[in-house]
């Protein structure tokens, strides 16, 4: 378990300076560049990532049950899963009416992703890495929202057509990922 919460401290961690630490990490930015900044993010990322992964990995070996979730939040597990992959599309295709409303769907995806999980797993490690992904996106939700307020920055108005598309696009990933992926990449079958 060590493992992986040490992963989850420098990801999340890392990925919090915005949340915490915004002025230094513009300084900082400032100071070694734009360039060396994104590498040096990219390695620690990294990093942490891999240790979250392998973290994992080690404790799936010898489970700590703290509940066991009723089967049917499996389905609300996959429901959510979908709209998550929903939200995530919404933040890469462009002129979206989601992004337009939401201004974060990245972010909504991470949290929306995170809940579904917590829902259908009861294991120690998983409270602690869909946990620690939850408080982190409803964290940086709730600052990117104040820190647009006060910046007065505006989203441009969403079409109907990239609205459909990344609903469409969304809902493909969801059943590709949920069908062919998740299994040989996590382990799990979902269904």
């Amino acid at each position: 378990m060590t493992i992986l919460i040490l992963g989850l401290i420098i990801f999340l961690g890392l990925h919090s300076v915005r949340i915490f630490a915004e002025d230094w990490r513009n300084a900082t930015r400032q100071r070694i560049g734009a360039n060396a900044w994104k590498g040096l993010y990219s390695v620690i990322s990294i990093v942490g990532f891999a240790l979250i992964v392998w973290g994992y990995s080690i404790a799936r070996e010898t489970p700590v049950v703290i509940w066991t979730p009723p089967l049917f939040t499996r389905h609300i597990a996959a429901l959510l899963a979908v709209i998550a992959f929903v939200f995530l599309a919404a933040a890469y295709v462009p002129r979206n009416g989601i992004k337009a409303k939401l201004h974060h769907p990245m972010t909504l995806g991470v949290k929306t992703w995170a809940l579904a999980h917590l829902i259908a797993n009861g294991t120690l490690h998983d409270i602690l890495l869909f946990g620690g992904f939850l408080v982190w996106s409803v964290a940086l939700f709730s600052v990117s929202r104040r820190r647009d307020r006060a910046a007065g920055t505006v989203y441009p108005a969403g079409s109907g057509g990239a609205t459909a598309l990344t609903i469409a696009g969304g809902i493909v990933a969801a059943v590709v990922f949920a069908g062919w992926l998740h299994a040989p990449l996590i382990g799990v079958r979902p269904f």
